[in-house]
C-alpha cells in the first residue's frame, strides 16, 4: 500500500528565489528625491520618479558602488561593462509605465552563496547554493486599496509614489534549492551579508529584503524540471518556509490525482495558510525589453574595482569558520555571534580586552542575549561595554567573585554600572587562613548535624557548605569551601 509519506518521497522539489533587496542610498536610484521610508504619501518625489517630459535620468554612483560590493560578496563575475534595459511594466504604481533594469548584461553573474543548516545535536551542514545575476533597478511605488466593494473587497485604490525610483539589486539565484527550510536560510543568510556590507537594512517587514520564489516538482531521478509556479513578494523567512512547504505538498498531490500544473504566479495568504491563483506568469518576452536610451552605458575600472573590494568587511560564513576553527566554538555559538554584525563586534571587541572566547560566548549567547530578547534591545543599546565584560570574565577566572556573583549583578551591570563598584567589598575569601576558621565555627554550631554527617548521611556537607556562604555574605570560594568542609567532616 502507498502512504502519503511513500509518495513524497518519491518526487523532489526544485526552487529558486528571486530576491530583491532595496539600497540604502539617501538618495534615489536616478533622482535626487529622498529614499527615507514612511512619512507622508507623495512627498519623497520629483519630476524623474514621476516619468514626467523633458527628465533624463542620472545614475546614483552610490548605487553602483553598492551593487558592485553586493555582487562581489557573493562571489560574483562583475561587468566591466554593462548597460540599463526599458522593461514594459504598464501598472498603476509606474508613472512612467516600464521600469528601468537590466536585462541581457546585468552588473554581476556566476556566484554563490553558502547556507548553513544545524541540526538538533548541533551539527553544521553547508550548501553552496549558485547566484545566476545580480542586476540594478527602480523600484515601483505602492498601492493601497480602500473602501469596501462585496466581489473584490476594496472599491478604489490610492497610490504613494514615495518608493518609485528607489533603488534596487534584484539577485536570481540558481534553482538549487530543495525545501523550504533551504529557502529560508538563504534568505537569512542574503539578509546577513547585506548587512554587513551596509548596503542595505533588510528590513523585510518595510519592504527592504523581499522575495519571489519559484517552486516546482518531478520525480526523484528525472532530469527535466516540472512547470514552474511563482509566489510574489514573500516578506518574512518563516512564512517563506511555509509557503513553499504547502505549494510542494499541493503539486505533488495534484500531479498524483492525474492534474495539470500550470505556469502562474500566485499568492500566499497568511491567515488561511495556502497560497492561491493570482494570474497566468508573464515571460520575458511580454515585458518587451530593450535598452534604455537616456542612459549611457556602465563601465566600471579596475582601480574602481579594487577600491570597492577592499573595502568589504569580513562576512558572516568568513566569520563562522574562523570562529570555530581558530577559537573552537560549536556551531551554535559561532551562528548566535555572526548574526548581527554588531554582536560579532562586541565579542570581537571582548575577546580583544582579554577575555577568554569560549567564557565570552557563553556571556553573549546565553545571558546577555537572554536580556536583549526581553527588552528588545540591541546590543549597542545596553550599557555593558565588552571591556567591562572582558573584565568580569577574568575576575571569575583568576577567582576574585564567583559565576554566581556575576550574574546575580548582571542586571546592574547592564545600566552601565562599572564591575569595580559592582563588585566593591565583595570579592571572594581565597586565603584558607581566612576562611578554615569559619568553617571550625559552623561545624561547632551544628553537633547534630555533624553527628548524622558522620553516622553515613553524606548529603549534609551541602548543608554545612551553605551556611559557610551564608556566613560570609556569599564571598567565600566555593570550591575551597567544598575542600575544606569535607575535610573538617572527615577529620
Amino acid at each position: 500500500m502507498t502512504t502519503a509519506t511513500t509518495v513524497k518521497t518519491e518526487y523532489e522539489a526544485i526552487i529558486g528565489l528571486e530576491t530583491h533587496c532595496q539600497l540604502s542610498t539617501n538618495t534615489k536610484i536616478f533622482s535626487n528625491s529622498s529614499t527615507a521610508f514612511g512619512g507622508d504619501p507623495n512627498t519623497n518625489i520629483d519630476p524623474v520618479c514621476m516619468g514626467l517630459p523633458g527628465v533624463l535620468p542620472v545614475l546614483n554612483e552610490k548605487v553602483l558602488e553598492y551593487a558592485v560590493k553586493a555582487g562581489l560578496a557573493l562571489n560574483c563575475q562583475i561587468a566591466r561593462y554593462s548597460k540599463f534595459d526599458r522593461k514594459q511594466y504598464f501598472y498603476p504604481d509606474l508613472p512612467k509605465n516600464y521600469q528601468i533594469s537590466q536585462y541581457d548584461l546585468p552588473i554581476a553573474e556566476h556566484g554563490w552563496l553558502e547556507i548553513e543548516l544545524v541540526d538538533a545535536e548541533g551539527n553544521p551542514t553547508r550548501k553552496r547554493i549558485g547566484i545566476t545575476r545580480l542586476h540594478m533597478e527602480e523600484d515601483a511605488g505602492k498601492l493601497v486599496h480602500a473602501g469596501s466593494d462585496r466581489l473584490s473587497g476594496s472599491s478604489y485604490s490610492l497610490v504613494d509614489y514615495n518608493r518609485a525610483g528607489v533603488p534596487l539589486v534584484e539577485i536570481v539565484s540558481e534553482p538549487d534549492l530543495r525545501s523550504g527550510l533551504e529557502a529560508a536560510e538563504y534568505v537569512e543568510e542574503m539578509r546577513r551579508i547585506v548587512r554587513y556590507l551596509g548596503v542595505s537594512d533588510g528590513n523585510m517587514q518595510e519592504g527592504s529584503l523581499r522575495c519571489d520564489v519559484n517552486i516546482s516538482v518531478r520525480p526523484v531521478g528525472r532530469k527535466e524540471f516540472g512547470t514552474k509556479v511563482e509566489i510574489k513578494n514573500m516578506n518574512s523567512f518563516s512564512a517563506i518556509q511555509r509557503a513553499i512547504d504547502y505549494e510542494i505538498e499541493r503539486q505533488i498531490t495534484a500531479i498524483v490525482a492525474g492534474d495539470r500544473i500550470i505556469q502562474e504566479t500566485r499568492l500566499w495568504e497568511e491567515g488561511a495558510q495556502r497560497t492561491s491563483s493570482m494570474r497566468v506568469k508573464e515571460g520575458s518576452s511580454d515585458y518587451r525589453y530593450f535598452p534604455e536610451p537616456d542612459l549611457a552605458p556602465i563601465e566600471v575600472s579596475n582601480e574602481q574595482l579594487e577600491k570597492w573590494r577592499s573595502e568589504l568587511p569580513e562576512l558572516p560564513a568568513q566569520k563562522r569558520h574562523r570562529y570555530e576553527s581558530e577559537l573552537g566554538l560549536s556551531a551554535y555559538d559561532t551562528r548566535v555571534l555572526t548574526e548581527d554584525h554588531s554582536i560579532a563586534e562586541y565579542f570581537e571587541t571582548a575577546i580583544a580586552s582579554g577575555a577568554n572566547s569560549k567564557a565570552a560566548a557563553n556571556w553573549i549567547t546565553q545571558d546577555i542575549a537572554a536580556h536583549l530578547n526581553k527588552q528588545k534591545l540591541s546590543i549597542t543599546e545596553i550599557g555593558l561595554t565588552p571591556t567591562n565584560l572582558a573584565d568580569i570574565i577574568t575576575r571569575i577566572e583568576t577567582g576574585k567573585i564567583s559565576n554566581a556573583q556575576a550574574k546575580q549583578k548582571l542586571p546592574d551591570l547592564l545600566t552601565g554600572i562599572s564591575p569595580e563598584k559592582a563588585f566593591a567589598g565583595q570579592e571572594l575569601i581565597t586565603d584558607p587562613s581566612v576562611l578554615e576558621p569559619i568553617v571550625d565555627e559552623v561545624i561547632a554550631a551544628n553537633p547534630k548535624e555533624l553527628e548524622k554527617y558522620r553516622n553515613g548521611n553524606t548529603n549534609l556537607k551541602g548543608f554545612f557548605v551553605g551556611q559557610v556562604l551564608k556566613k560570609t555574605g556569599k564571598r567565600a570560594d566555593p570550591k575551597l569551601t567544598n575542600e575544606l568542609v569535607e575535610k573538617k567532616l572527615n577529620a
